[in-house]
């Protein structure tokens, strides 16, 4: 009894000690109120600003956010960041003149305003990059302020992101590596040892050391004299296959895109029964390193049923050939060759025929933003050459997963289109903004070097010590 009436008292304790806790709570936070107001200070209460109805009126009528931001940065005039390129003029040898271009008086540049010197045909258009991107500056001072642009030159080298070296490597390599009657050097190489004394001669390559410099060597082959020279600046490559990695990386430098041969399935409208080739490849079989794989492969497939697997070339109507066969075909062989990479993962697309990539040295254009992965197949050079494992994954795929990945093919092939004047998230701009997101690498460190600069050249005359140290002393 005595126990039971002990924890009655104990329950009414505790239930009269909450009251008064909770009674006192509320009178606290009212006497708050009260005293705020009358202060006149700002109070604590979320108040909707103009802006911020702006955007629930928005984003609640469907717009959704995305497309209120974009709407909202248009209309209050806050422009996107720009790319700010300073670009040399150097010499018409160096880059137009290398297309027969003839400057009128001491222009170093044509007036693409009124005509656009002719880039040649064939091969040499997949490693065109140079061009394309000269191009995309020259116009950048003729297109004003136009919200599509992703990349500006400007005339004041200390005002720029990065300094653009305007050497067309690739076309130097490509019609002038070789050597003529009695000619000791090449004119390629020739050209390649003015560009690095050009350079280096330049306040702006003294100034950084050529840490934000960009250069083009698209072909494997180009720039093979000059590169060990100028390898601190950020190069334009279409992969490392031929460069130790301490001269390119994937950390300093870009991968492009080749510019695709074949010419681009417009309108397609095909599907998986309407492509009666399972798996295409048409191209050299026979080549040396990692491209002995393409000759095994060729052993594996060649009896294979719905396979095309053929030698091919770019003569005797081979881009038409090829043309055709890829737009008739489910899936298409990226097959590693002289180097990591070639031209043919980016015709596959063009022709929204299935990539399938073997070749595990590869680097690809923009994987920080793409996810190749959604529209290739991935298969390890081990696997690809075990019998019947490469035929057994093709055939595996759905026709609901394959026609997936050609809808996805046809989302991401503008980003390798090489357009002039360029267009919104071409291969053009992809590329500007590639060089973009290595800026702040490039600044950091510019920035580190910079630490010491006023301690660097401060001589220091050597006083003895004040007392004689015996030589067994340490």
């Amino acid at each position: 009894m005595a126990d039971r009436s002990s924890s009655s008292m104990g329950f009414y304790c505790w239930n009269s000690l909450f009251y008064w806790l909770c009674l006192t709570s509320i009178l606290f936070l009212l006497s708050s109120f009260f005293v705020l107001r009358s202060t006149g200070r700002p109070q604590f209460v979320f108040r909707p600003s103009s802006d911020a109805n702006i955007v629930s009126d928005n984003i609640n009528s469907g717009g959704g956010a995305a497309v209120f931001c974009e709407k909202f940065i248009a209309e209050r005039g806050v422009s996107k960041q720009v790319l700010k390129v300073f670009m040399y003029d150097l010499p018409p040898e160096f880059h137009f003149g290398l297309l027969d271009w003839k400057p009128e008086g001491s222009n170093v540049w044509p007036d693409i305003r009124t005509k656009v010197p002719n880039y040649p045909g064939g091969l040499n258009l997949q490693h065109s990059i140079e061009y394309w991107l000269t191009l995309d500056i020259l116009f950048s001072e003729y297109s004003g302020s136009s919200n599509s642009r992703v990349a500006v030159r400007v005339r004041n080298s200390s005002e720029a992101d990065v300094i653009f070296v305007p050497f067309f490597s690739s076309l130097s390599y490509n019609r002038f590596s070789r050597l003529r009657k009695q000619e000791r050097s090449s004119l390629d190489k020739l050209t390649q040892d003015k560009l690095v004394q050009y350079l280096e001669a330049q306040e702006e390559w003294k100034r950084s050391g050529g840490v934000d410099h960009i250069i083009m060597a698209h072909h494997p082959n180009s720039l093979l004299y000059a590169r060990n020279q100028l390898w601190p600046a950020m190069y334009i490559l279409s992969d490392f296959g031929r460069y130790p990695p301490n001269i390119a990386n994937v950390q300093k430098d870009i991968i492009a895109p080749y510019r695709h041969v074949i010419k681009s399935y417009v309108n397609d409208t095909s599907t998986y029964n309407s492509r009666p080739i399972l798996l295409f490849f048409q191209g050299a079989i026979y080549r040396k390193d990692g491209g002995v794989i393409r000759q095994e492969l060729f052993y594996l497939l060649k009896d294979e049923r719905d396979v095309h697997f053929t030698f091919g070339s770019i003569q005797r109507g081979g881009v038409n050939n090829a043309t055709q066969g890829m737009h008739s075909s489910k899936f298409c062989l990226n097959i590693a060759g002289d180097t990591p990479s070639s031209n043919r993962l980016f015709d596959a697309i063009a022709s929204h025929c299935v990539p399938v990539i073997i070749s595990d040295e590869i680097e690809l254009p923009y994987e920080d933003i793409i996810d190749y992965s959604e529209f290739c197949i991935f298969v390890r050079t081990s696997d690809a050459t075990k019998e019947k494992f490469l035929m057994n994954l093709i055939r595996g795929i759905s026709k609901e997963e394959w026609t997936r990945m050609w809808r996805k093919l046809q989302e991401v092939e503008n980003y390798f289109e090489f357009r002039y004047p360029s267009r919104d998230d071409d291969a053009v701009q992809m590329i500007w903004k590639s060089i973009a997101h290595k800026v702040p690498a490039v600044k950091l460190k510019l920035n580190r070097n910079r630490r010491y600069v006023r301690t660097s050249n401060v001589s220091v005359d050597r006083e003895p010590p004040a007392f004689m140290v015996p030589h067994s002393f340490w």
